[in-house]
């Protein structure tokens, strides 16, 4: 598993930098004085918490839907590329060598160049291309008697499924969590932590280890929000594997 510096560096900062806030609020604010405030900032915190809980539940649930549907899309982009080669198998030559042929160009151009540019919010221009290609060749073929009409209404069937699912995949390209919402997380974290800081505790120690795991707790909760962010990188990333199954599962061609 390949360790994310960036997700490394938020958490010791959150870490650290709540110590050294909790370090100077227990410096310059007597712990008598604090704890008067105890049941006052003990019923705001109650709130507080609660709130930001439901507005972190919300995004997370919302991050790893975005995740499954991109994930579901894949598979279903490439059962429609599957239909669209089966029916080209089907095909009188050359026409269905021609489709046969495009349809696994698309797969590779899917897997070995869109993939990482999906991973940069982009999409390969020359895959678009061999879907317009797709598209054409299929048009193209003039079916000769019932049981091509069948054929080539089914391969038109499959190619439309194909182009829809592909728009669906690509749809997901960009950040789930808008940045007014990242603002929203990022407050409240600081605030909910910031919350604790009024307390006053006799142990400085255990006070101070309770806020850490809690920040700790904050920060691995945004962590994992960044992560799944967005469905096609970071630790969740959804991979090519519905089209290199595809690919590996294909007889000899024509």
């Amino acid at each position: 598993m390949v360790v994310n510096w960036v997700d490394v560096v938020i958490m010791v900062g959150t870490l650290v930098g709540t110590a050294a806030a909790m370090l100077l609020v227990q410096r310059y604010a007597s712990v008598p004085a604090r704890e008067n405030c105890n049941d006052v900032a003990g019923f705001i915190f109650a709130a507080v918490g609660a709130f930001y809980a439901v507005l972190v539940a919300f995004v997370v649930i919302v991050v790893w839907e975005n995740t499954t549907t991109a994930r579901a899309s894949t598979f279903e982009e490439a059962d429609e590329l599957a239909g669209v080669y089966w029916m080209a198998r089907q095909m009188p030559l050359p026409q269905g060598a021609d489709l046969e042929g495009l349809t696994l160009s698309y797969a590779h151009a899917v897997v070995d160049t869109e993939w990482r540019e999906m991973a940069d919010h982009h999409s390969d221009p020359a895959a678009t291309a061999l879907m317009y290609k797709i598209r054409e060749s299929a048009l193209s073929f003039d079916p000769q008697g019932d049981q091509q009409s069948a054929l080539y209404q089914n391969v038109i069937q499959h190619v439309d499924g194909l182009a829809s699912k592909r728009r669906a995949r690509l749809n997901l390209i960009a950040d789930c969590v808008p940045p007014l919402l990242w603002a929203s997380l990022i407050a409240g974290a600081v605030v909910t932590i910031a919350f604790t800081f009024l307390f006053g505790l006799s142990n400085t120690w255990a006070h101070l280890l309770m806020v850490l795991s809690l920040a700790g707790l904050i920060a691995l909760s945004l962590i994992a929000i960044k992560e799944m962010n967005y469905p096609f990188d970071g630790a969740n990333a959804v991979k090519p594997t519905a089209f290199q199954v595809f690919l590996n599962r294909l007889p000899p061609p024509r």
